[in-house]
C-alpha cells in the first residue's frame, strides 16, 4: 500500500465530508464534482441526470490523463466530452485507485487556484 497516497486521499475525502456535512465515498464525490462542473448549483436532479452527472466528474477528472478532451456545452448548459483513448483494462482496486488519483489531482487544483466549490 502507497502510505502518501492513502494520506491525501484521506485529507481529500476529509474535505469533502467537512464542505458537505456527510461521509463521502468515491461516487458521492464524483456527483459533487460533476454537479460543480454543470455550474448551476445543487438542485434536483432526475436519476439519469445524475447519471450524467457522474460521466461528467469521470470526464473531466479523466481528462488531464488524456482520455477525454472537452468539446463544450449544449444548448442547456451541459458539459460534452469526446473519449480520445480507451481506459486499460483495470482490476476492480485499480481502478480505485485511478478514480481516487484523479480526484485527488482535480481537488488539489481547485483548491490551489482558490476556486470555490459550492456546497449549497
Amino acid at each position: 500500500m502507497d502510505w502518501e497516497f492513502e494520506q491525501d486521499w484521506h485529507r481529500c475525502k476529509k474535505w469533502y465530508d467537512e464542505l458537505f456535512q456527510m461521509n463521502t465515498d468515491v461516487d458521492a464525490i464524483l456527483f459533487l464534482i460533476g454537479v460543480q462542473e454543470l455550474g448551476k448549483g445543487y438542485q434536483e436532479f432526475s436519476k439519469d441526470q445524475k447519471m450524467d452527472l457522474v460521466h461528467i466528474a469521470v470526464c473531466t477528472v479523466l481528462e488531464p490523463y488524456g482520455y477525454y478532451t472537452f468539446l463544450g456545452e449544449d444548448e442547456d448548459g451541459w458539459p460534452h466530452f469526446k473519449r480520445i483513448k480507451k481506459l486499460p483494462f483495470l482490476k476492480p482496486e485499480e481502478q480505485d485507485r485511478l478514480m481516487k488519483d484523479a480526484i485527488i489531482n482535480y481537488t488539489s487544483k481547485a483548491q490551489q487556484s482558490g476556486g470555490s466549490f459550492h456546497s449549497q
